[in-house]
Order: structure tokens, then sequence, then C-alpha cells
């Protein structure tokens, strides 16, 4: 039976995944950061599936993590890692503070890099493993309002790649999942703290940026109304998990292909008119 361990199992993604590799017959381990949590992935899933507790931002909850997935892997290795914890963060670059960026870099980047870290000598043990990162096509082009998670995806672009290269030498796999808008828990996160902060703003950034918030929760809606559902994403998983040469980047929903086909044969100047004008984003005079 093959082994999986997959972070931020509690919504969306990493739930939706947990439970569809458990249906496939693999061995689960599904990391969630509130004991509730993992009790209700468990009524829905087989004995197989075992979830345990993980913040990706705490190195000892790492460390107890991976002791728990050694116990159940023994000697043959874990087979694969899904990097897909992740939050957003969101607002106009110049006032979001450092202390808002260190968060969004904690969970998105620091975390991921340190979770594989973690893995990595259980994965060896593994015959070819895999390590599948869930990016997003906010990884190749960043919108306005949403720069500190674009960041912390271009930085998965590039960790990927280096791992790839790095960890082919021992059959390791580095592939990268780039969704774009799925129906998940996140957006509506993001924008509830957007909507938060915003009662706390200055005068000064409500000024100018006021209609540009307007703007973004606008497109949140759009998005959220053309999002497909997790259970595409995990698909997808299961392909790259599956197939004997998976692809290092898999684009998740039309809207993904769309941009990055925008992002290869559009200059910059055009992308960001037609980025601006999607979202109904202020235009200058």
């Amino acid at each position: 039976m093959k082994s999986v361990l997959i972070t931020g199992a509690s919504t969306g993604i990493g739930r939706e995944t947990s439970l569809h590799l458990d249906r496939l017959g693999w061995r689960v381990f599904a990391g969630v950061r509130k004991e509730a949590d993992g009790e209700a992935l468990r009524k829905d899933a087989s004995p197989e599936l075992h979830a345990l507790m993980l913040d990706v931002t705490d190195p000892k909850s790492i460390h107890a993590a991976m002791e728990r997935v050694g116990e159940g892997v023994a000697d043959s290795g874990l087979d694969a890692l899904i990097n897909n914890a992740g939050i957003t963060v969101n607002g106009p670059m110049e006032f979001i503070s450092m202390d808002e960026l260190r968060e969004q870099f904690e969970v998105n980047f620091f975390g991921v890099v340190a979770t594989t870290q973690a893995a990595l000598p259980l994965i060896r043990k593994a015959e070819r493993g895999r390590i599948i990162h869930i990016g997003s096509i906010g990884g190749r082009q960043a919108a306005p309002m949403l720069g500190p998670y674009s960041a912390t995806k271009y930085a998965i672009e590039a960790i990927g790649e280096a791992q790839r290269r790095e960890l082919q030498v021992w059959g390791i796999d580095v592939i990268v999942v780039e969704p774009g808008a799925i129906a998940t828990p996140i957006w509506q996160k993001g924008q509830e703290a957007a909507d938060v902060k915003i009662k706390g703003k200055s005068e000064r950034e409500i000024e100018l940026y006021g209609p540009a918030f307007d703007a973004l929760r606008e497109g949140a809606t759009m998005m959220e109304r053309r999002a497909v559902g997790p259970e595409v994403v995990a698909k997808v998983v299961e392909e790259a998990l599956s197939t004997a040469k998976p692809r290092p980047r898999y684009l998740v929903g039309m809207d993904a292909k769309f941009q990055a086909l925008m992002t290869r044969f559009l200059p910059d100047r055009v992308r960001d008119a037609l980025i601006l004008r999607v979202m109904k984003y202020p235009r200058r005079a």
C-alpha cells in the first residue's frame, strides 16, 4: 500500500485530496491543526486514513508528525508528500506590514521548505518517491492587491524547479500543481481578513486604495462564481502521482490555462491592461 502525507487537510483541496486518495487505496496521513478537523475527516474516510496534528510553522509539530509517519510507513518509506497548507494575505503592497508579510511566507513558503526537508529521509526510502507542491497560477502572474500571496507562489515555482533538478538523481519527482480559482475557504478567509483590516485602515490608505478594495471584493465574488471544486485538483494530483512520467507542472482550471497563455504570449503592458479591466480595478486618468 502506497503512503502519502498531505498538509492543510482540514478543508478545501487538502481535505478533498485526502479523501480521494483514501478511496483509491492509499495510506493517507492527513495533517490538520485542530482535533475536531481530524475527527470530521476520519468520519468520512477508511481506517487507513490517519489524521495527525501538523502546524507547518512549528518545528516541534513537524518533527512529531514525521515521527508518527515514520512509525506508520516503517522501512517502506513515504511514497509522496503533498504540500498544500496555505493562507492568503491581501492588500496594497504599499501598506502591508512586515508582520503580515512574514506570516504569509511562514506558512506558504518556509512551511513548505521545512516540511519537505523533514520528510525527505522518509521519501528516499520509498521507490521513486514524489513531492507535490500546491502552487497557483498566481505564481506566474500576480494580481493587484494579492501581492503577498503571489510572492509566495512565485517562490514555490522556484524551489520546485530547484528541487526537481536536485533530487532527480534519487529518482524523486517534484511537481508543482497550479490551480486557478478553486472553491475553497481560503479566499473567504482572506476576504474576511481584508474586511477586518479595512476597518482599521488609516484615512490615507482608504483615500488611496478604497476603490481598489472594492475591486478586490468584486473580483473575489467573480472568482467564486467561476471556481471549480477542489475535487478537480484532487484528480490532477492523482494523475501526477500515478503516471510513470509526471509533468513538472499541472495547470488546473480553464482560467489558469488562459492566464498561462497570457503570460507566454502577451506583452506585460497588455496583460496589465487586461487584468485591470477584468478586475474593474481603478485606472489612472
